[in-house]
Order: structure tokens, then C-alpha cells, then sequence
């Protein structure tokens, strides 16, 4: 990656446009389009112009050299009025002199100038693409290293534990009685680390990729109400009639600073009508694959055999049980829960007219479906699958340990080592490096 890049860094259509340009010559380029003069990483205004010396923008520029660069390289970066006609002759302008870039190149090749590492690359998109409070704070944290930092800790433990072996197979007589007594415990404590880390995982995978949470109950029940509260907009269709919902409606909202996916849900019941039945078999659907349930039970009318078979269907499940519209006369209330073996700690009372009891539903759905995120260090599928290879490998490790086989316990802990390797990139093969940056957008 020798050659001259650019692209624009931001929407089309804003009050500002941002293009980039990074490679060998993004100065010399800077100074044949742009009038403006500075010292480097000094913002100075000019006007951009083409080889007739017509002003197709004013605009702001700035000039980064290497290596003290985002990518590593020569850069450059133009700040555009954000129209599209001024925005295209000048992007037009830069292909006579360069190369457009590919999705999330100029990140790749900050990868590759070693400006960071795989982890934190992945970190840059999963911060343009955070929609909530927490995830954006995950995201930072993985930038800023911490992830590295700790995998490069446990990495640091395999490396010394495998040169010690290493050298108890070349001498025998008169390390292998000092390495073997001492490798149970080292490997127990480079466990318990990834384990640490796999949990963390598992639980913060939610900030990247949201938590699903279905709204299910049977028809008038308050579902669609609900879900128009707690995404504070007129989403789905309210009516006194059952059966308005015949689908499953999404909507992406953040919940105390959790990305969260609300899905509200046909009424669950033995419905004859054939499009009812579809969208109660795409309720079910739903709701087996939420990460959460509300199960939404309206507590103005009595309760039925549906909504009890709704409570038994999802024994077991992660919900939590709602007592909704408790604006209205209620004919029933948590003692009939309580009194069918259902915990209070699961059972929250609200009305979704008046706002009573949102606040403690939404504290609720943050606590369930993303405890102790605050510190979470890894959300990334790709990571945790990483981490449980490595650990894995390091269980192998132990078992051998018994048995004294320094050579397949050394074999063990290289696969450790290359498995949590592929999180930093340091034993990424190119086409898993390939893969993870197309996703990226253009001009990042």
C-alpha cells in the first residue's frame, strides 16, 4: 500500500464535508488544489481550485506528515461546505491525482504501520456504529488499548510458561522436575484469566450488537402501547380492537445507555383467522429467540387460560412479568402471580398511559440483559471465539500436565497463543484481515 488514497469521510449532505487523503505526495497534492499555507497540523483556510485555477470550494485544510498520522503515512484531510455538486468536483478533482479508497483502507493501513492493533481497528467501527451510552464507552476503552493490554498479559504468561518447557525438552535431567512441579498452577492462573475474559465477553457482547427483547402477550393487552413508550415515539398502531398487530414490529432504542431491539408482537392466542396465525407464529418465533421478554398482561380484565399458558411456556426463560395498564381499575394483582409460583422480584406494575413504572421497567431491562457492562473490555464475537480456542488449548494443556508429554503440552500452549493472536491481528491470515476491514464504511 504505496500509492495515494482519498475519500470522504463523512454523509453526504451535512453542513461540513471531510476528505481524506493519505499516501506518498498527499502534501505535493494539498499545494496543487489547495491555495491555502501552513506548518503541519496547522488547520489554515484557503480555496480549493483545478488545474484552470477555477474555485470550486472554500474550504479549511490541514496537513499531517508522517509518521505522526492516523494511517501512518503522508495525510491530509479538506474541510468542505457540505453541498453535493461542490462536494463531487472536488472528490472529482482528486481522482485525476489518486485513487479512491476502499471501505475502511485508511484504517488498514494504520493497522499495517503498526499506528494499532486489530482490536483497536475493530474498535474504530464498532464506535462509528454505537447507538447507545454504554457501547460508545466499551468501544473507547477498546481503542485506548485495554483489550490489548490484557490479552497481551495472558499472552506474556503462555510465552514464559512455553520457554520454560522448551527448555526443560532440551535439558531434561536438569530443569524438567522444576518446570512440570510449577505448571498446574501456571496454567490454572492463565485459565481463571481467560475464563475472566470470556465471561466479560459474553456479557458485554450485548454493547455491540444489542440485546433483543420481545413484548409478548395476548391481544389488547398494553404490547404496542408499551413499545410506543419506551421508544418515545408512535411506532406501532394503538386501536381498542384485538388483533391489530399482525407482524412483528422492530424498533432500535437505547435503554439506560444499552442498544436495545424492542419487537412488538402479534397477540398470542388460537387464532383462525390465517394471516393472525402467521403473525402469532412469528410472536413465538420472537420470543424464542429474545435475549429478554415482557410479558405484558392487562390487569383491568381477568386473567385467561391464554395468559396463563403464556406464564408456563416461558418458565425458565429470562422475563420479566408486567403488570401493565394500572391507570385503570385493576380485578387482579400480584398476590394471583405470587400465588401461581411466580417471584416478585420478576413482576413490575406500570401504566404506559401515564408513564407509571417506565422508569424502573427500563432500569430493569438494562440490569438484565447487560449487568457490569460498564467495564466491559470485550464485545466482539469474533474475540470471545478466539478466547475460548485459547482456552481450550490451555485445558488440553492441563490434562497433559498429568502425564508429563512436555511436547504436547508445548503444542498446546503455541495453539493458545496463535488463537489470542488473532484478536490483535499479530497470526491474522490476510483474508481475515480483508474480511473484517470491508465492513468498515469509505473514508475510515
Amino acid at each position: 500500500m504505496n500509492d495515494l488514497i482519498y475519500a470522504l469521510s463523512t454523509p453526504v449532505g451535512g453542513a461540513i464535508a471531510v476528505v481524506r487523503i493519505s499516501g506518498p505526495g498527499a502534501g505535493e497534492l494539498l499545494k496543487k488544489v489547495f491555495t491555502g499555507r501552513g506548518k503541519p497540523r496547522e488547520m489554515v483556510y484557503g480555496r480549493v481550485v483545478d488545474e484552470a485555477g477555477e474555485t470550486l470550494d472554500e474550504a479549511m485544510a490541514v496537513y499531517f506528515p508522517a509518521p505522526r498520522s492516523y494511517t501512518g503515512e503522508d495525510m491530509a484531510e479538506l474541510f468542505l461546505h457540505g453541498g453535493q455538486v461542490s462536494v463531487r468536483r472536488v472528490l472529482a478533482l482528486l481522482g485525476r491525482y489518486a485513487r479512491g479508497a476502499r471501505p475502511g483502507e485508511f484504517t488498514e493501513r494504520a493497522f499495517l504501520a503498526g499506528k494499532m492493533d486489530l482490536a483497536q481497528a475493530e474498535a474504530v467501527m464498532d464506535l462509528v456504529s454505537a447507538g447507545a451510552e454504554r457501547s460508545v464507552k466499551s468501544a473507547l476503552s477498546q481503542l485506548a488499548g485495554r483489550l490489548s493490554k490484557r490479552i497481551e498479559q495472558v499472552e506474556s504468561a503462555l510465552m514464559d510458561a512455553l520457554s520454560g518447557l522448551e527448555a526443560a525438552i532440551d535439558y531434561p535431567e536438569e530443569l524438567e522436575d522444576d518446570v512440570t512441579s510449577a505448571l498446574p498452577d501456571t496454567l490454572a492462573a492463565i485459565g481463571k484469566d481467560l475464563d475472566d475474559l470470556i465471561g466479560n465477553g459474553l456479557g458485554g457482547r450485548v454493547l455491540r450488537e444489542g440485546a433483543r427483547v420481545a413484548i409478548v402477550g395476548r391481544p389488547n393487552a398494553g404490547k404496542s402501547s408499551l413499545l410506543n413508550a419506551l421508544a418515545g415515539a408512535e411506532r406501532a398502531i394503538v386501536t381498542h380492537y384485538a388483533g391489530t398487530t399482525r407482524d412483528v414490529l422492530e424498533e432500535a432504542v437505547s435503554i439506560e445507555g444499552v442498544p436495545v431491539t424492542l419487537f412488538d408482537t402479534a397477540g398470542i392466542r388460537d387464532a383462525l383467522d390465517p394471516v393472525e396465525k402467521i403473525g402469532v407464529e412469528r410472536a413465538r418465533k420472537a420470543a424464542a429467540d429474545a435475549d429478554l421478554l415482557l410479558l405484558c398482561f392487562d390487569a383491568s380484565v381477568p386473567l385467561e387460560e391464554e395468559d396463563i399458558a403464556l406464564l408456563a411456556e416461558t418458565a425458565g426463560k429470562p422475563r420479566l412479568i408486567l403488570i401493565a395498564k394500572n391507570d385503570l381499575p385493576p380485578v387482579w394483582g400480584e398476590e394471583e402471580l405470587t400465588a401461581k409460583g411466580i417471584n416478585s422480584k420478576d413482576t413490575l406494575s406500570l401504566s404506559a398511559l401515564t408513564g407509571d413504572g417506565l422508569g424502573a421497567l427500563r432500569r430493569e431491562i438494562a440490569e438484565r440483559v447487560a449487568p457490569n457492562t460498564e467495564s466491559a473490555l470485550v464485545t466482539n464475537s469474533r474475540h470471545i471465539e478466539a478466547l475460548q480456542k485459547a482456552k481450550a488449548s490451555v485445558a488440553a494443556a492441563a490434562e497433559n500436565t498429568g502425564m508429563a508429554e512436555l511436547e504436547l503440552i508445548a503444542t498446546d500452549l503455541r495453539d493458545a497463543i496463535s488463537a489470542l493472536g488473532l484478536i490483535t491481528g499479530r497470526e491474522a491470515a490476510d483474508d481475515l484481515i480483508e474480511r473484517i476491514f470491508s465492513r468498515f464504511c469509505v473514508g475510515k
